[in-house]
């Protein structure tokens, strides 16, 4: 039974996962009712995702039960899985764009009939889906021509086909706007009002206690506190799950008076932008004008809704994509032309929104990614061949500067939890004390105490007087750090606002595309 006395769907008992000598769950007790929602959270590494693999048969436990409405069961596979109703939605989605989403539900579906399945039989039934749980999905649009919210939606439905009563959704709302959030909590809860379980992996404590009945909290693995979510809240919840006070820094806490004067004053920016344009392959216009000054010492910040151009920019600004017009200056010198090489060489660093494809090389060791744009020069390579010893002894003082959390410097980086890889992404950018610092969504998909540490070391470049471009689709974030905030709507900039002058209630109207 659940605190309140409802017969309970899933029981997962001592559970206890190993990585050699690396103890990812231990003893690890999670239980949850139909039309419940328990929320799963603790930092990037603290055994969440390792947890639901169990869950769903991607990896075996070394000890523990798992038991479904009271009967033990064993879970060698996803497809053993899918066939006992648990389905789980990815936090990098498992789809296949250029197919139907009735195309992607029926892979793997015998049911739907084999060889060739009933697309047409098999719409129908996505239909009455989308329409019994409020999913909108149209089963005849093509995946690469969604948005990511639906695309999430078409994940879900997925899983319904497959028969679920019990739903994991890895961090679901990472790559959502917040009006697309807004819809997926709708969602969830028509789901739990059918009688589905649900298990709500975030890193964002708002939204957990928002959407959940129940919060598990997890750190290094153990279960340190179960918490009925109206007897808690997020700050109760940021100390267990990091196990001490959490205070995000922000710009009007920092006594650095210096930044601050040359972030207020006259002085020539370092970067200037002048009617930035560019055209995507399909022929549309992502940026349109933008013109943009930042100042030696100073965040300045773009707010604006995902998909609004923000990508485009940081790309266009790194060299990874060529301008159809406009112009682009570094301290006084023209770099429109320049490729991403040249840049680096000049002092800019780039952290992308899209670590896994742009940030790392996820299939090589960590040691090996803290010198991707430097590899091919001394100290870490002569003659053409890289020094490993070199690189090596370079990686281990990242990780203790960093507080890298990992096995080795050897280990591969696509194994280590989402807030350790962007520390490798951090490292390799921030240690070249660069002048120029494209921060694109930096602490997308992190932890409270992973963005702690990242707003930490923001700042203290912007005090070294680094320049700094940071992108992000969270409010909080801009408020929280920049000193002048610009809104792109539709690849324009809308309007530039001081911090004094910044607020939810002077930008929402800019996101909206609302000129003052």
């Amino acid at each position: 039974m659940d605190p309140v006395g409802n017969a309970l769907l899933l029981e997962m008992q001592g559970i206890t996962v190993r990585y050699g000598s690396v103890v990812a769950n231990d003893q690890v007790n999670l239980a949850v009712a139909p039309g419940e929602v328990v929320a799963l959270v603790g930092e990037n590494g603290a055994g969440k995702t390792t947890l639901m693999k169990a869950l769903v048969g991607l990896v075996q436990p070394q000890s523990g039960t798992i038991r479904l409405a009271g009967r033990p069961v064993a879970i060698p596979s996803p497809v053993a899985a899918m066939q006992l109703g648990i389905g789980m939605v990815h936090q990098h989605f498992m789809l296949i764009p250029p197919l139907t989403v009735v195309q992607n539900a029926c892979i793997g579906l015998r049911r739907a009939g084999y060889p060739f399945p009933n697309l047409s039989a098999m719409a129908a039934e996505i239909r009455s889906l989308a329409g019994r749980y409020g999913l909108q999905v149209d089963p005849e649009a093509r995946v690469d021509q969604l948005s990511v919210g639906a695309q999430q939606r078409v994940e879900i439905v997925k899983a319904l086909v497959r028969g679920a009563d019990l739903l994991v959704l890895d961090e679901p709302s990472a790559v959502l706007t917040p009006q697309e959030t807004a819809g997926l909590f709708a969602v969830i809860r028509r789901l739990a009002e059918q009688g589905k379980a649900i298990i709500f992996i975030s890193h964002k404590l708002n939204e957990a206690v928002a959407i959940s009945r129940r919060v598990v909290v997890l750190r290094q693995g153990r279960v340190v506190a179960v918490r009925r979510t109206a007897e808690t809240n997020t700050e109760e919840l940021a100390h267990l799950m990091v196990g001490r006070e959490v205070n995000l820094p922000r710009v009007e806490d920092v006594d650095d008076v210096a930044a601050a004067a040359a972030a207020a004053s006259g002085a020539p920016p370092l970067l200037r932008v002048k009617g930035l344009r560019y055209t995507d392959a399909r022929g549309v216009e992502r940026l349109r004008g933008v013109d943009l000054d930042i100042r030696p010492g100073e965040i300045h910040g773009i707010a604006g809704v995902d998909g609004n151009g923000q990508t485009e920019l940081a790309h266009v600004l790194a060299g990874l994509l060529v301008p159809a017009a406009g112009s682009v200056a570094l301290a006084g010198q023209e770099i429109t032309q320049a490729s991403p090489a040249q840049r680096i060489a000049a002092g800019v660093a780039h952290i992308p929104a899209d670590r896994h494809h742009v940030g790392l090389v996820l299939d090589l060791s960590l040691a090996d990614n803290t010198v991707l744009p430097v590899s091919n020069r001394a100290p870490f390579a002569r003659w053409g061949i890289v020094d490993a010893r070199q690189v090596g002894r370079y990686a281990r003082k990242l990780v203790i500067a960093y507080d890298i959390r990992c096995h080795s410097v050897q280990q591969q980086v696509g194994s280590l939890s989402g807030g350790n890889q962007q520390k490798v992404v951090l490292a390799r950018e921030l240690s070249r004390s660069p002048r120029l610092i494209l921060a694109n969504q930096p602490t997308r998909g992190l932890d409270v105490g992973a963005i702690e540490y990242i707003y930490a070391m923001l700042l203290e470049q912007r005090r070294r007087d680094s320049a700094i471009l940071l992108i992000s689709t969270e409010l909080e974030e801009i408020l929280a750090l920049a000193d002048r905030v610009s809104v792109l709507y539709e690849g324009r900039i809308m309007n530039t606002l001081p911090r004094s002058q910044a607020s939810r209630e002077t930008l929402g109207p800019l996101m909206a595309g609302n000129r003052p």
